[in-house]
């Protein structure tokens, strides 16, 4: 039985999926990974809610949230990153985004910079040119998607799912990926990395003027998101530290309890 509880709300007219956890602490806002969900937690989820008040979102498009075309890119991710914080009266809260909401996060904190007390990203896409491994350089550079088109769902997901190193996903956080990801919401949602040439090359430049406190954790085996991606960051962010953890692509489940302690640790320190 997981400690998170779904539910919904209306964000900007889309129905957004998230989770909460029950306390008066400093919040903290928990987004979701791809092609996961807010389960994606469940293995550090009681221990971050001993630190911080959670709130977790499957960021549109994703898990199970509304999508829609027009933010289904890193910059326009970020600026909705701003909405759900509106959304939940968060003041000033930590932000937890791995995966693809590494750039989310990045162009949130350029564009507010006093929004957020501070960002945990990594093993997301940063580096421009791009620097990617498989199967992530494919979903971004391939030309022609309609072998992905012709993929089921289940097929994709379940690879990913399989490529979790060290964790045996429980079968109701495995379901809840598949269930997110019926029809052809995969092929939809590469949008949003297909932008990444682009925009992570404007990103490259807004590095330097970011002034929120950043955490960077990346699995020092991840092949989809090599860790030079995490490093790139550390030179360029101004107010960073970087942990390289041992760990694939899925360090937040392969070694949650190393990834809990970074979180925790750094919170206390901001």
């Amino acid at each position: 039985m997981s400690d998170i509880q779904p539910r919904f709300r209306t964000i900007d007219g889309l129905s957004i999926r998230y989770a909460v956890s029950a306390n008066s602490k400093p919040a903290a806002l928990l987004l979701s990974p791809w092609p996961e969900s807010v389960y994606a937690y469940d293995p550090t989820w009681t221990r971050l809610a001993e630190h911080a008040s959670l709130i977790a979102v499957d960021l549109p498009g994703f898990g199970h949230s509304d999508l829609r075309e027009d933010l289904l890119s890193p910059k326009a991710m970020g600026d909705f990153l701003v909405r759900i914080a509106d959304a939940f009266d968060l003041e000033q809260p930590h932000v937890v985004g791995p995966d693809i909401g590494t750039s989310a996060a990045l162009f949130a904190a350029a564009k507010a910079p006093e929004r957020f007390r501070s960002i945990v990203i990594g093993s997301g896409g940063a580096v421009s040119p791009t620097e990617l491994g498989t199967p992530l350089h494919e979903w971004v550079h391939d030309e022609d998607l309609s072998p992905y088109r012709a993929l089921g769902p289940k097929d994709i997901v379940n690879v990913a799912m399989d490529a979790i190193q060290g964790y045996e996903l429980p079968d109701v956080v495995r379901q809840d990926y598949l269930a997110g990801y019926q029809g052809q919401r995969f092929v939809e949602q590469m949008a949003y990395v297909r932008a990444y040439p682009a925009e992570l090359q404007e990103l490259s430049k807004l590095l330097p003027s970011i002034t929120t406190p950043v955490q960077l954790i990346n699995g020092k085996h991840d092949t989809v998101v090599p860790v030079s991606n995490a490093e790139y960051l550390h030179e360029r962010l101004p107010n960073s530290r970087l942990d390289v953890v041992d760990a694939a692509h899925f360090v937040w489940e392969e070694n949650a309890d190393e990834y809990a302690r970074i979180v925790t640790t750094w919170w206390q320190k901001n």
